[in-house]
């Protein structure tokens, strides 16, 4: 059978290569959600008896997915017990240039994100750091790609830090039997963040000066206008929609607010016209005050919307549409979203400035910036709802920095302990830091539930099951038979020809992805060689996070894409620089430290 195929691999081989290929595809061309299209591909390979369902079971109780889950406990617990408050308010002080502040931000950023993942940290300081660009006069743009950098380097310094050295380090358990140290890659992965480090701070000048999205809506009164009906409007009586009322030459009816104080927001089509009214539209000013003259309402004193003062039951907050986000290529005018969640659209910002025009019909694309009035909830209620489509930065959340404080400090301390000197593997050691946030009481088991990131936990069991899949066909023992015909026996070679094609993957799909897909062939390349395999998996481990020309290839860099107003390719000008230097860093000192025989 296999000698009827092309490189000697058989059907089910190529099953699993075109299942693979589709999902960078898909990855990089469309807006499906990432767990929807890893999850496609693990169906594709149970339904052709790939993998069977012991194993494909197996990816998802994997050390990564168990690891990760607890951890997010973890997380949850210092963030109730204000750990992480206490840090972004005390660690860094305030700057006093813009070179000081690269130093004074990366520096702990880097740290902070080996000890408590990238993806924490660059979410939990992206307001300080935009706060911090206001006191320099600088756009938060000169900030924010330097966050993102820091909380990458920093998170290939320990197996908790990235999310593709957990995913490395389970397939080398698997393979091996045994468990890496908690800190194994932290060595090189230093060397390689002090680079990374030095070289952001030399090629500072390319970092791009983007408005930031919140500019646009810092005086709303621009862009929101108030028209009264009169008594005697000969709309009064029919519906907003009977009326010609409701959506309308550039902009939409945002909110009704009644004589009587009564607030109508979202405004059905068949919610009825009163004597009084007062109807707070959206979009284009000038076209909106044309109903003056064309519908006989007349311009109310005072303008509802402003940033200072805003109706004590519904308030305006700025969200980001985030990248596989189901609200992208749709308009609000076509979408159940505001009916669904009780927000109303009422501006759209992209890479720092406003989108003219009816807000209601725009096309969203990632990393547009919205403007929306929510319904009198609790911040983290319309966070966790909403979750999926956008990502909200401006929540208010103070926690009680008390005794619990300190108890929640100890138990991430003791958890590093354990792990790093070997008293217990690092699953168990995240675990048991799980339960004691639980027994001390840091955290509430109702609360955890919107701090569990589902989706990264079906993306890392749906890789498992991939590197299965791959080692199961003879993939990864076909490829390393070729790449070694093709390149050589010289081992130094076949790792920087691997680990450049992992870290151009990770590029384009991410970190995760590529981890899984690269660990089988880059293992039994080592094995074919007679080398040690370790410099090959930490040089992976540090190939597959140096993704800094694209904003595809790492979660943080999606996280401040929006809130930074950047362009795809702002991220190629410094990045480019960043991932071919950080690569060759990575070969120098992965061999020095690691002998390869």
């Amino acid at each position: 059978m296999e000698s009827i195929f092309f490189l000697g691999l058989n059907m089910y081989a190529w099953i699993t290569i075109i299942a693979l290929a589709s999902l960078i595809v898909i990855m990089v061309r469309t807006n499906v959600p990432v767990e929807v299209a890893f999850l496609s591909v693990v169906t594709i390979l149970l339904v052709f008896g790939i993998v069977d369902e012991e194993e494909a079971m197996a990816g998802f109780g994997s050390e990564p997915v168990v690891v990760h889950g607890a951890f997010f406990v973890v997380m949850a617990g210092l963030m109730h017990t204000g750990v992480l408050y206490w840090l972004t308010n005390n660690l860094m002080g305030t700057p006093k240039t813009y070179r000081g502040a690269l130093i004074k931000l990366m520096v702990p950023i880097s740290v902070l994100a080996a000890l408590l993942n990238s993806v924490n940290v660059v979410a939990l300081f992206i307001d300080m750091v935009k706060l911090w660009a206001r006191r320099l006069g600088t756009e938060p743009s000169r900030l924010l790609l330097p966050l993102s950098y820091a909380a990458s380097l920093g998170g290939m310094c320990t197996l908790i830090g990235n999310s593709s050295n957990l995913v490395i380090a389970g397939l080398y358990a698997d393979q091996t039997g045994e468990s890496l140290n908690l800190f194994a890659p932290l060595l090189p992965a230093m060397f390689c963040t002090a680079i990374g480090i030095g070289l952001t701070i030399l090629f500072s000048h390319l970092i791009p000066h983007r408005e930031s999205p919140e500019a646009s809506f810092e005086t709303t009164s621009d862009y929101t206008v108030e028209l009264l009906v009169p008594t005697d409007n000969k709309a009064v009586g029919l519906s907003v929609d009977e009326a010609g009322l409701r959506n309308v030459r550039g902009g939409s009816l945002v909110e009704i607010v009644r004589f009587d104080k009564e607030i109508i927001s979202p405004v059905g089509d068949d919610e009825f016209i009163l004597g009084g009214d007062r109807l707070i539209y959206a979009g284009q000013i000038n076209e909106i005050l044309e109903l003056k003259r064309t519908h006989g309402l007349v311009a109310a004193d005072h303008h509802v919307f402003s940033v200072s003062e805003i109706d004590s039951d519904r308030k305006l907050r700025t969200a980001y549409v985030r990248f596989g986000s189901d609200l992208i290529g749709t308009q609000m005018s076509n979408s159940d979203f505001e009916k669904r969640t009780d927000m109303v659209l009422v501006a759209v910002a992209r890479q720092g400035r406003r989108v003219e025009g009816q807000p209601r019909e725009i096309v969203l694309q990632a990393g547009d910036t919205l403007l929306l009035e929510c319904p009198p909830k609790d911040d983290s209620e319309i966070e966790e709802t909403n979750k999926r489509s956008l990502i909200f930065f401006d929540s208010h959340f103070v926690p009680e920095i008390g005794s619990k404080t300190i108890i929640s400090s100890v138990i991430l301390l003791a958890m590093f302990l354990l792990s790093s000197l070997h008293v217990l593997p690092l699953m168990a050691s995240v675990m048991v830091a799980a339960g004691l946030m639980l027994i001390f009481k840091c955290c509430r088991m109702h609360s955890i539930i919107k701090y569990i990131e589902w989706e990264l936990l079906l993306v890392l069991g749906s890789t498992v099951v991939f590197s299965t899949a791959i080692a199961n066909t003879g993939i990864a023992d076909a490829i390393s038979e070729h790449v070694i015909d093709l390149f050589g026996t010289n081992p130094y070679v076949i790792m920087f020809v691997m680990c450049l094609l992992a870290s151009l993957l990770s590029e384009f799909v991410n970190d995760v992805g590529a981890a899984a897909v690269f660990f089988p062939v880059v293992y039994h390349e080592a094995i074919a060689l007679g080398c040690n395999p370790m410099p090959f998996i930490i040089s992976l481990m540090l190939a597959v996070t140096t993704s800094f020309a694209s904003p595809i290839g790492s979660n943080t860099h999606m996280l401040i894409y929006a809130p930074g107003g950047f362009k795809f390719y702002d991220f190629i000008r410094i990045g480019f620089w960043m991932h071919i230097l950080l690569l060759i860093a990575n070969l120098f000192i992965v061999n020095i430290i690691y002998p390869i025989h």
